[in-house]
Parts: C-alpha cells; sequence; structure tokens
C-alpha cells in the first residue's frame, strides 16, 4: 500500500440533518453491504455510500471568492490531497475500513447557492461516490492509503 495523506474531517448527516453543510462528526463507522452507521443515506445505493472530496475544491473555491464551510459539497470524509488523481476502481485503506471509487459525482446546481459560479469551477473535483469494500471506523487526522 502506498501513503497519500490524511482525513482532515469526516461529516455525516442523521435523520434529522437537512441541506448542506453536512455535519461534522467525531469518526465515521463504515459497514459493508450497508453504509455509514446513522448516515440517513446508508442502505440506499450501495455504489455511493460514501462520498470524498479533497481540500483542493474548497481552494479553488476560495482563490475565486467563493466562501463555504466544510462540509458544504456533501461530503463524508474531507482529504488533504485531490482524489480526482485517481480512476474508478480506486481502493482507498483507512484505519481498517476499505472503499472504492465507484463513479466521479455529478455538478449539482443547488451548489450556486454558494457562487453562481461555483458549479462550473468544480466540474472537475466535486467529489467521488465510493462502495465501502471493508467495515471500519474513520476518524479525523487518520492517514489514507492506496491499495495497489
Amino acid at each position: 500500500m502506498k501513503h497519500k495523506g490524511k482525513v482532515i474531517n469526516t461529516y455525516s448527516a442523521d435523520i434529522n440533518s437537512k441541506g448542506l453543510p453536512r455535519p461534522l462528526v467525531d469518526f465515521l463507522e463504515l459497514k459493508e453491504g450497508f453504509g455509514i452507521i446513522n448516515d440517513k443515506f446508508a442502505g440506499k445505493e450501495l455504489n455511493k455510500t460514501v462520498m470524498i472530496v479533497g481540500i483542493n475544491s474548497y481552494e479553488l473555491a476560495k482563490e475565486n471568492e467563493i466562501q463555504m464551510e466544510y462540509g458544504s459539497l456533501g461530503e463524508n470524509i474531507l482529504l488533504d490531497f485531490n482524489p480526482h488523481d485517481f480512476e474508478v476502481g480506486t481502493i482507498f485503506c483507512i484505519g481498517d475500513s476499505e472503499f472504492e471509487i465507484t463513479e466521479k459525482c455529478t455538478i449539482c446546481n443547488h451548489l450556486s447557492v454558494f457562487g453562481k459560479k461555483l458549479p462550473k469551477l468544480l466540474r472537475h473535483c466535486r467529489g467521488l461516490y465510493c462502495k465501502i469494500n471493508k467495515s471500519g471506523t474513520i476518524t479525523k487526522n487518520d492517514d489514507v492509503y492506496i491499495k495497489e
């Protein structure tokens, strides 16, 4: 496995959460074949149970004078590197969990509430959907590895 970076923060939307940003949480408990424990999207689309975003997406917004707090892109895991450098099928290992990129997140027009230019700015780095291959727990500052 190759070390790639670290987890900046973790986010999860419980059943009472509405809209963005997703609430910051102390940890994520990933369950294979289900999703993130206590997340309102768990058990629905298993190929999209985890969404990852790189810090570069927020930096790009900031460079274009668009201010957003972390979690505003709907991510579950915010990374200190650009996960868009990796292809569909790439497996990330964090703690004892493993998850695999299944598709690139499409641009949502609801992001324009943060700035009219934002959907177009982030067209190549909006986020990546992943499926859980191995259950485990993820916390802030965990190391991220790529399975080769």
